[in-house]
């Protein structure tokens, strides 16, 4: 650039040469007042343009103000030159912020570079708005990013700046990014073929799936394939191995992505990412002299033992975790410490017990003395959560002796975790009043309000505590310093509870008073305000000291402070009352105990880490800390859940708004489906809608095998086996077109997962070669009745996106099993069972043959095909079907059915009778044979 453009080469130049400030200012100013001449003259071409604008960036990096050259700098990005492009777009950036007038103009120029055939300018217009990016910008050029981000024709460099573009917009301005309508789209990236694309599609996703994660939550298949496929089949070129180590800042993406997501619970994926945590785990088990490697297999492992806790606690992988752990806390790399110790509090947060954590104990109370505080101030995460009933007086007590040396910026935290492990943790409430008081002693300045409200909040609802606690802080008052804090605590349990003790020696009234007297002068008016109240309630049971609190009252009525002054007054006129007035015994009776309440040191605590970035999966605090957050998480769903719905009901316009009154689109027979909007609220997916679709499904419900879905693009065929309350259902997916069909997802939606289970036996792959067939087989497991058959998802990238959502023919009649009956046998049952409820009955119009007869093959198949052993020479009329079967159900048990089938071919008419010992099952057997038996039912 320098070499193209003398004049601006000699002004760097000039500005280097210049020996001091004054000199650099003059030639400044000089240049600046030749380039608003310039500029004001006009008639200037491309070169001269990016000329000027170039030594104003030059000038504005140097710290100068500038305050010409927004307009050139405008107009160069419409140049066609890539020369006076990239100045413009540098120009920009740097010397406009996001809320700049000029940005308003550049709009379309930079939507023109993002539509443009040019990498480069695509490029150049994404770093603009990635820098840039105002609300404004983002709301107009979101679309247009996000369509640079799927294109099919994007390079893969255009393609992995889309993507950050639209991590920065998200970021600062997540409301103009409709995360859920384009989920599917961009999780559908994660199976790009370039692994700098997946990496920065992961970065995208993490970040919208925190926000958004039943949307997202197809990326969970996605990110435990991709791990298998890096960590166990090797799979990545070597251009993304660093120093041996597959790609790692896309596995730790990966599992952190994981952490994310409940455990799923599909046994195949399930088993697929324990093989990869084991093998993760094994490779760091030997540590490399390389410490790139090393750094880079930490980074991943640290992550995986993280997720292993998220997974199971319990898992053999965890103890193997808490092995190496153990070993990590005690390294001498402080990084490696640091991660050691936070994984540790992870592990402690989850887990059942804390044994195994326990043995390094001592190990950890060295860290709070670690060289580096970030370290500190992980052991002392740690130690909040390893603390129980066991080993809380330890823990405590090192945390006190730590407390007197720990840095400033440690300890607020410090003194909330200590009052909190004491309160919780406390075998006797003499100790934890001696604790806290020790802890407000050393604290100081550090020690908030909430911790000596609780400790009075204790001490009054605890009656055997009381004249103990006014002992201990009549002796904590006695050193020659107090915090004002104590001298509070003091004044309260002394004005309450001073009389307990008043009568022993060292106790006295008088020198109650005078000890917490002699306090009062250090103390701020607020705190005077509370001993002035400790002094009325001693004129009421300490008659002896009356003269000297009447005489604190009479100094008092004098000052400044309103409130004190007030106070004074009031407080004088009680006490100059007489002796035998019942009002000031009734204004000063003692305290009623407090109503029971939630500590706010937890509130406090938890506020105090809120609002981080890291959005955690766990709280500090243990595994019952880390229960009560998901309760109270699953509250304030349910809350707003309920507030939502209570909003609806506020007028007729607010129960329509959101409602879409457009007519709906109707799909062209023979066409594509076409991607159905985001999933309902129940996240159940909308089904595709087709001539044929349901036909289909119809036949498939009492036939083994068959077309399930077929278009121009793609065809599902079905092959099914049952036997009890197990089934396997092979899935046929043919790709019907000579390009591969990539980014190939299929997730499978079960209504009530308690009744149904339906997994796939491996993970689906997620690419179909062109005019080729791929078989994914499905496990089913019926443990109690259910009505509503599972749904399957397939999505592809076939030039454009594609989903299609198609019911599976898993019905209840599936999982019969035939009975034999002679006709006695079956005419005693169908007594017992007897008449409604448990009883269906239908009669409905059927079809005759061509040759108007009953079409009885028809009836036969229908009635055997839902597994219904058909039972002959049992009802006279050979017209009729009788049938009997036993529904098998794995938590629910047997159940049996009884059917029969009374034709009429006079009237084209038939009666369908169902009994069975459960209604639910009686009903719903009628249906499904009822639907294909009668008229327009094609077979």
């Amino acid at each position: 650039m320098a070499t193209s453009m003398r004049g601006l080469t000699q002004f760097i130049a000039d500005i280097r040469g210049a020996r001091v400030r004054e000199l650099e200012e003059k030639r400044i100013n000089k240049e600046m007042a030749n380039i608003r001449k310039k500029f004001k003259d006009g008639n200037l071409d491309g070169y001269q343009k990016k000329k000027y604008v170039a030594k104003i960036i030059f000038t504005y990096i140097l710290g100068y103000k500038v305050d010409v050259g927004h307009m050139e700098a405008v107009n160069l990005i419409s140049s066609s030159k890539y020369s006076e492009k990239q100045i413009g777009y540098l120009a920009v950036t740097l010397l406009m912020h996001e809320n700049s007038d000029f940005l308003r103009l550049v709009v379309n120029s930079i939507r023109k570079d993002l539509d443009a055939n040019n990498e480069v300018d695509n490029c150049l217009a994404l770093h603009a708005i990635a820098n840039v990016g105002g609300s404004e910008m983002a709301e107009a050029l979101a679309e247009d990013v996000h369509r640079l981000l799927i294109s099919p024709t994007s390079q893969s460099f255009v393609k992995k700046k889309a993507a950050l573009t639209l991590l920065r917009l998200y970021r600062k301005h997540p409301e103009v990014i409709p995360a859920t309508e384009w989920a599917l789209r961009i999780v559908s990236l994660m199976d790009d073929q370039d692994l700098g694309v997946v990496v920065c599609v992961t970065s995208l996703v993490m970040a919208l799936a925190q926000d958004n994660l039943d949307a997202y939550s197809v990326c969970y298949t996605k990110a435990v394939d991709r791990l298998n496929r890096l960590v166990i089949e090797h799979e990545y070129a070597a251009t993304y191995a660093y120093y041996k180590v597959p790609t790692p800042w896309l596995q730790v993406k990966l599992l952190r992505l994981l952490q994310y997501y409940p455990p799923s619970e599909d046994p195949t994926i399930g088993s697929v990412l324990y093989q990869v945590l084991q093998a993760i785990m094994n490779n760091c088990a030997e540590p490399s002299r390389n410490v790139q490697h090393n750094n880079a297999q930490h980074a991943i492992l640290f992550e995986a033992i993280g997720l292993a806790i998220h997974l199971d606690t319990n898992s053999p992988l965890v103890g193997t975790a808490a092995v190496l752990l153990a070993r990590f806390i005690s390294s001498k790399e402080t990084n490696v410490r640091y991660l050691g110790l936070d994984t540790l509090a992870h592990l402690a947060a989850r887990a059942d017990s804390l044994e195994a954590i326990k043995k390094h104990q001592s190990t950890i109370i060295l860290s709070l003395r670690d060289k580096d505080i970030s370290v500190r101030r992980r052991a002392l995460d740690l130690l909040y959560s390893m603390c129980d009933v066991d080993n809380s007086e330890l823990i405590v007590g090192e945390l006190l002796r730590y407390l007197k040396v720990a840095d400033y910026a440690l300890r607020e935290e410090m003194v909330l975790k200590i009052a909190i492990l004491t309160e919780k943790y406390a075998n006797s409430y003499k100790w934890y009043v001696d604790t806290i008081l020790q802890l407000i002693s050393a604290a100081g300045d550090h020690v908030g309000d909430e911790v000596w409200y609780r400790v009075v909040q204790i001490v009054t609802n605890t009656e055997d505590l009381q004249e103990y606690a006014a002992k201990v802080v009549f002796e904590h008052l006695k050193a020659p310093s107090t915090h004002e804090s104590l001298v509070k605590v003091g004044g309260y349990i002394l004005g309450e509870y001073g009389h307990l003790i008043a009568n022993e020696a060292g106790y006295s009234p008088l020198q109650q008073f005078q000890l917490l007297h002699s306090k009062s002068q250090f103390c701020v008016a607020a705190t005077r305000s509370l001993l002035l109240s400790t002094y009325i309630k001693w004129v009421n049971v300490f008659p002896e000291i009356k003269p000297q609190l009447l005489n604190i009252f009479d100094r008092y009525r004098h000052v400044l402070d309103s409130e004190l002054q007030q106070r004074a007054c009031e407080f004088f006129a009680l006490a100059s009352r007489s002796d035998d007035d019942e009002l000031l015994q009734n204004i000063c009776e003692e305290m009623p105990p407090f109503p029971p309440r939630v500590s706010a040191l937890l509130g406090r605590l938890n506020r105090k880490h809120g609002d981080t970035e890291d959005k955690r999966t766990w709280v500090h605090g243990g595994k019952e800390a880390n229960l009560d957050r998901e309760a109270t998480k699953r509250k304030t769903l349910l809350i707003e859940n309920n507030g939502m719905a209570s909003s609806d009901n506020q007028g007729i316009m607010d129960s329509l708004v959101g409602l879409d009154i457009s007519s709906p689109s109707i799909q062209p027979i023979g066409s594509s489906p076409q991607e159905y909007p985001p999933p309902l609220p129940d996240n159940t997916p909308r089904l595709t809608i087709g001539p044929n679709v349901d036909r289909w499904f119809e036949k498939l419900t009492y036939t083994a095998e068959g077309v399930l879905y077929e278009d121009i693009q793609i065809q599902v065929g079905i092959k099914s086996r049952y036997h009890g309350h197990i089934g396997q259902l092979a899935v046929y997916l043919g790709n019907k077109v000579s390009a591969p069909l990539t980014s190939f997802t299929t997730t499978i939606h079960v209504n009530d997962p308690e009744a149904l289970v339906v997994t796939f036996a491996k993970i689906p792959p997620s690419t179909i070669g062109p005019r080729s067939q791929t078989q994914q087989l499905l496990h089913i497991e019926c443990k109690k009745f259910f009505t509503t058959p599972p749904i399957l998802t397939v999505s592809f990238l076939a030039g454009s996106h594609q989903t299609i959502a198609i019911r599976l023919p898993v019905v209840i009649t599936k999982f019969f099993e035939h009975v034999k009956l002679g006709q006695s046998d079956f005419f005693e049952r169908w007594k017992v069972i007897g008449g409604p409820p448990r009883e269906a009955q239908s009669i409905f119009p059927i079809d005759l043959t061509l040759s108007d007869q009953l079409d009885l093959p028809k009836h036969r198949l229908i009635v055997s095909g839902h597994r219904l052993n058909i039972l002959d020479d049992i009802d006279p009329n050979p017209s009729n079907l009788v049938a009997a079967g036993v529904l098998h159900m794995s938590v629910d048990g047997k159940v049996g059915c009884l059917l029969r089938l009374e034709p009429n071919r006079e009237a084209k008419l038939c009666r369908l009778t169902s009994r069975s010992t459960s209604e639910e099952v009686a009903a719903e057997v009628l249906k499904l044979i009822q639907k294909a038996l009668s008229t327009g039912a094609r077979s």
